[in-house]
């Protein structure tokens, strides 16, 4: 079997994420492009099972997977699923005094994100999911004509 492709070409998808995530934001940087994005992660996995947590990350590309899953507390039980103001407040108390997450960034993380996947297999695991997880995973205000499998 050849080696699949999210590990051959893990950081030129990674770049590509970041960059997606980093213009649909408007952070300065990379660096705070990325402690966005981890907020978020962190804020979902926090509402998921652990075998609902590894279920989502099988269809993130292998960094994205490495970081959801990163610093992750298995005894910790799911927190109720929240509204779109919790899961940004959340994403933004990460690294507080160095966040500068914007109002956006849980929908602009999930137009990076369906950048970055096939829309079939991510909406194939939301589906299986609690309801809250396709609200999470949403991009309003975001025409979604512009997501789309990106090579990279």
């Amino acid at each position: 079997m050849p080696m699949p492709w999210t590990y051959r070409q893990a950081t030129r998808e990674w770049q590509a994420f970041l960059a997606d995530a980093q213009q649909a934001m408007g952070t300065p940087t990379d660096h705070s492009t990325f402690t966005t994005v981890e907020g978020v992660l962190r804020a979902f996995r926090r509402r998921l099972t652990p075998q609902q947590a590894i279920d989502f990350a099988q269809v993130l590309p292998s960094v994205l997977r490495a970081l959801f899953i990163a610093d992750w507390n298995l005894s910790d039980p799911p927190a109720p699923p929240g509204t779109r103001a919790d899961w940004t407040a959340e994403a933004r108390a990460l690294r507080r005094h160095h966040n500068i997450a914007p109002e956006t960034c849980v929908a602009s993380t999930a137009y990076a994100l369906r950048c970055a996947v096939l829309r079939e297999d991510l909406d194939r695991v939301l589906s299986r999911l609690p309801p809250f997880a396709a609200e999470f995973w949403s991009t309003p205000g975001i025409d979604p004509a512009t997501f789309g499998p990106r090579i990279v």
